[in-house]
């Protein structure tokens, strides 16, 4: 299973460039990871890739939204498309740009940057798909775009599958990796990476041949405590009688990534420091993983910690969490998807970092696949159920109702936006309102995530349009 399924139907929008945000000129970039326009608060990346553009369906676009000393500020937003003057492509019905997202600092120039992996894109009357846009970041916010050119794959399916940026060799400068369907299926982009998209070297990886696991999605973060970012990859790996998801990884070095132990597979995952160790922890989150509790034989979905160490991985016995687990919101049901999606980040200032885990089937009082999300802890003692919360449109405080087929928590981000020390809660639901889609914003406080002032947007909102376009099918900052 190489992607979570996108419904496909029409809807009415235009490509545009709104609302650019209030920069004084003269200030320098904060080179905070997540700040676009370099103002020293971090914004987020909402995409819709379902949004019609010049008349074409399903050509998809993303809401850029600001952050301010109140938060996230829909009045200081950009929708950035093909059509965007500045953007290169051409807005074609299928292209999704927008649903496989990551960002950095690709030029070194303080101000962090998009890259959008339009893996649909096709390449002229050509066999090869997939083209990977950097939306570049500056003072006044995003204001134009550059395809990386060269060097680039001589065999490309669906380049921009899934990315992930980290500097993998420790120079300074930020690499690009990013899934080809075809051989050799990893690629690496030297970095830095100019603004004519040329990089400075590219490697290939076959993971499969290296390892026996395929590549399909990417995750980057350090897991050795050495200031070098590493890489998990998770797929798809042979078994007597089939295959099953797995993850294996690569350990970033002077010379790149080398390949190193296997992890628990699934199909979404974040890495993050939850004991505060100084290694980051590798969280996959696996939807379809079945839970002893569970009745009828059904899989609810569970997520791993696998703790890091200086030699990759640790000695300690990863933990599987479900939502059978002691402290943790609900019960393991059929098709739950507990795990569906993962984010992570300190929400109540502790220094521990906690994990924000989408239901995003999770049946609420009757309504099929309405969604949640469930909010666990980091401690001393990793992460566990003790604290954990849970939040859906039924919550009090949250606006809305949840109904049938919303999909809350299809999406998660854990950002800090207002630079309080605190994350806030972002979370997606794709089908909200038949498929327009909406994202809800809940505040981080001392004792973690409430739903006590929480806010909900949808497209039109910050200048996007109306109609189905999934608004808030992938977050990211």
């Amino acid at each position: 299973m190489r992607k979570r399924t996108l419904l496909l139907a029409a809807t009415l929008t235009t490509g545009l460039l709104t609302a650019l945000p209030a920069t004084t000129a003269a200030a320098a970039p904060s080179g905070l990871s997540g700040d676009f326009n370099g103002d020293g608060y971090r914004d987020a990346v909402i995409t819709a890739p379902l949004a019609k553009v010049a008349g074409r369906s399903n050509a998809g676009n993303i809401a850029v939204v600001y952050g301010t000393a109140s938060g996230l500020d829909t009045t200081k937003r950009q929708i950035i498309s093909q059509d965007t003057t500045g953007i290169p492509g051409v807005p074609e019905s299928g292209d999704y740009f927008g649903d496989r997202v990551t960002t950095g600092d690709l030029d070194g120039d303080g101000y962090t940057d998009i890259v959008v992996g339009v893996h649909a894109e096709q390449i002229g009357s050509t066999g090869d798909s997939g083209v990977l846009t950097v939306l570049w970041g500056g003072a006044t916010g995003i204001k134009s775009g550059t395809d990386i050119s060269s060097p680039l794959p001589e065999n490309r399916y669906e380049l921009g599958w899934s990315v992930a940026a980290g500097d993998f060799d420790g120079d300074g400068a930020t690499d690009l990796a990013a899934v080809n369907i075809a051989a050799p299926g990893l690629n690496v982009f030297k970095g830095p990476i100019s603004r004519t998209g040329v990089a400075a070297g590219l490697s290939g990886i076959d993971t499969q041949d290296q390892t026996g696991v395929g590549t399909e999605q990417i995750t980057a973060g350090d897991v050795t405590g050495d200031g070098r970012s590493d890489l998990l990859v998770l797929g798809q790996e042979e078994i007597t009688g089939g295959f099953r998801t797995r993850g294996v990884l690569y350990k970033g070095s002077a010379s790149g990534l080398t390949a190193g132990a296997k992890v628990a597979g699934g199909y979404a995952a974040v890495i993050a420091d939850v004991d505060k160790d100084g290694y980051g922890d590798i969280v996959t989150g696996n939807f379809m993983e079945k839970s002893t509790d569970e009745p009828n034989g059904g899989y609810g979905g569970a997520i791993t910690v696998t703790y890091g160490a200086a030699t990759g991985l640790s000695s300690r016995t990863p933990v599987r969490i479900t939502q059978d687990t002691t402290g943790v919101p609900g019960a393991s049901e059929r098709n739950d998807a507990f795990g569906w999606s993962l984010a992570a980040g300190d929400t109540n200032g502790d220094g521990y970092a906690d994990i924000a885990a989408g239901v995003a089937n999770e049946d609420l009082s009757g309504k099929t696949d309405a969604g949640s999300v469930v909010v666990l802890r980091g401690s001393a003692s990793g992460l566990t159920g003790s604290g954990a919360k849970s939040f859906s449109q039924d919550t009090s405080g949250v606006p809305g109702t949840a109904e049938s087929y919303d999909y809350f928590g299809h999406s998660v981000f854990l950002t800090d936006a207002n630079k309080d020390g605190r994350a806030e809660l972002i979370s997606g639901a794709r089908g909200e309102n038949d498929g327009a889609g909406s994202v809800w914003v809940l505040r981080g406080t001392s004792t973690g995530i409430t739903a006590t002032g929480a806010k909900s947007f949808g497209s039109t909102t910050v200048g996007g349009p109306s109609g189905l376009a999934y608004f808030g099918d992938v977050l990211s900052g």
